[in-house]
């Protein structure tokens, strides 16, 4: 995947209507707890060979498996066919934030650095933002902090 030279906004205007109002309450929530991170949308092949479009909040940069460093995003949020899915690829103590939050977001499924959902009310905001302010802080970028990331295991 590549960043795109296409806004988020955008992309969530495209989606169709029954799509539409979930991404944009879940971005607004995302836009407001990640403000002052930059917000880019990623288009392409995700792992897998599907083409997807990532909204992600927060530039990293960390050495994958095969040593090939990778630019990428802290929290990224998509539009899949049937469901909606949250990243959070930021690791505290050996795992990724989302397994520790997954089961108190709501009613979600849970992968190692994921949650997918069928709507934006599956959701439990409060857990949401408290999700994304550690995720901040593990990561040094708590509001007014100018450092964008640093790298993650691969």
């Amino acid at each position: 995947m590549e960043r795109s030279t296409r806004s988020p906004d955008d992309a969530i205007a495209a989606l169709p209507d029954d799509q539409r109002d979930d991404i944009a309450a879940l971005d607004a929530i995302l836009s407001e707890e990640m403000a002052g991170l930059e917000r880019v949308l990623w288009e392409g092949t995700f792992w897998g060979g599907s083409e997807q479009r990532i909204i992600g909040y927060g530039a990293d940069r960390y050495t994958n498996r095969s040593g090939v460093e990778v630019e990428w995003f802290l929290v990224g949020l998509a539009r899949q066919k049937d469901h909606i899915t949250l990243y959070v690829n930021v690791v505290d103590d050996g795992a990724y934030l989302i397994r520790e939050y997954g089961s108190r977001l709501g009613k979600v499924k849970v992968g190692s650095a994921h949650v997918a959902f069928r709507h934006a009310s599956a959701i439990d905001t409060d857990v949401l933002r408290e999700l994304l302010r550690r995720a901040r802080a593990v990561r040094g970028l708590d509001a007014g902090s100018p450092r964008q990331g640093s790298p993650q295991p691969g």
